[in-house]
């Protein structure tokens, strides 16, 4: 079947996505299915009792203590901030803190105010939609009320959101953080706002990409920076676990593109073994045999690319370092410069790279349509392919189609990776 022409106006107007106005999908392989990824009202009922709020204390924590524990990912801005919050395994040879059943790792967190590249003359953006949370201390206080409504099984007093800032600020006054970790992708200050990282406290292990680590460390308020270790093909994930102070069955990598010098086009891993199946010999063992790698996968991978990354970049790893690919983090948006540079890949790329890394999940992001300033900002050119486009485009190309389940979620939502 031929696939239809894409010819949509780059410069045409776009609907960022809201709190409350969250869209899944369930794509089952094959080229029939009709519809924006051949969704069932079976898997609307199931996609809807997944979703959560960052406002909705009751629902969410619910899901963090529903049974079987599974991984919490969190849209914090409409553009390309995330939350992962990762149950911790029950066999873990370290335990949690106390009161604590999760890990919270946040990624590219840029919250409020205004982000530069280069200088503001050149390049300046602002967000259009509000961030599910305005500052940091926001966000902790939540993580750490909806962490003791959790452990109390849900019977406590309602959990009232700080009216300012301010407010949050002050009632996180003397408590300990609840972000275990932070994750910087690359060191444009969408990815890498000082402002907002500099809202963490100073003893939260920060994982950069390289030049972004640099450039952490010379502000000088992280005690520690680790430079994100590449993870190529044939080589175990828990060889990951020896860099950075993290739990023994959580680790952070990152794959690049060959010959992408400036690492634009590469994606972060986020691993983990939610069982902590490992021993200490696993970080040396070899690889499985290619036809056993799936059922001798020893941990998950949260993927995350938000400028996108090839497609045959992501089929060796992370699957033949003993992953599954539980969810792919790559925009819907195709955005570059006017006749010289491609930024974000889009929708296309990204129905490729889930077919090749295997993901369960396609999770859209680094898709809002900021307002912006500079002298870069008129050569912008940015097409917004829906998941409906993508798929009568590529799938046609595709034997088979991939299995997966497309979510957008809007600022301030969340969805359980079940």
């Amino acid at each position: 079947m031929a696939a239809p022409p894409l010819h949509r106006d780059s410069d045409a107007a776009v609907r960022d996505p809201i709190p409350g106005n969250s869209k899944t999908h369930v794509r089952r392989g094959g080229h029939g299915g009709g519809g924006d990824g051949g969704t069932t009202d079976s898997s609307r009922s199931r996609s809807r009792s997944n979703h959560f709020s960052l406002r909705g204390v009751d629902e969410w924590s619910s899901l963090l203590r529903a049974e079987p524990r599974r991984p919490l990912l969190t849209h914090v801005n409409a553009d390309t901030t995330w939350l992962v919050q990762l149950p911790w395994p029950a066999a873990a040879t370290t335990r949690p803190p106390r009161g604590r059943s999760h890990f919270n790792i946040l990624i590219d967190p840029w919250l409020a105010g205004p982000q530069s590249d280069v200088a503001s003359w050149f390049s300046t953006q602002w967000h259009v939609v509000p961030s599910g949370v305005a500052t940091i201390a926001e966000l902790s206080r939540l993580l750490r009320h909806v962490e003791a409504r959790a452990s109390a099984g849900g019977d406590r007093a309602p959990v009232v959101a700080p009216a300012t800032a301010a407010d949050a600020d002050a009632d996180a006054v003397g408590e300990p953080c609840f972000i275990d970790a932070v994750v910087v992708s690359h060191e444009f200050t969408d990815h890498c706002h000082r402002a907002t990282l500099e809202e963490l406290p100073p003893s939260t292990p920060v994982f950069a990409s390289d030049v972004a680590a640099d450039l952490i460390r010379s502000w000088g308020h992280f005690d520690g920076v680790v430079t994100i270790p590449a993870l190529g093909p044939d080589v175990p994930w828990k060889r990951l676990t020896e860099v950075g102070r993290l739990p023994s069955w959580l680790a952070v990598g990152r794959v690049i593109t060959p010959g992408n010098a400036l690492y634009y086009h590469s994606a972060i891993l986020i691993a983990f073994d939610l069982d902590d199946r490992s021993a200490p010999a696993a970080a040396a063992a070899p690889p499985p045999p290619p036809g056993d790698r799936d059922a001798a996968a020893s941990g998950e991978a949260i993927v995350y690319s938000p400028h996108g990354i090839a497609a045959e970049d992501l089929v060796g790893v992370p699957a033949a370092s003993g992953l599954r690919t539980l969810a792919l983090l790559h925009g819907l948006h195709d955005v570059r410069i006017w006749l010289t540079k491609q930024l974000n890949l889009g929708a296309l790329n990204g129905l490729r790279a889930v077919a090749a890394s295997g993901a369960r999940y396609w999770v859209a992001t680094h898709d809002e349509v900021k307002t912006g300033g500079g002298v870069i900002a008129p050569f912008l050119r940015r097409t917004a392919y829906s998941l409906r486009e993508a798929v009568e485009h590529e799938e046609a190309r595709m034997d088979p189609a991939p299995d997966y389940t497309f979510a957008e979620l809007g600022s301030g939502d969340g969805l359980v990776l079940v």
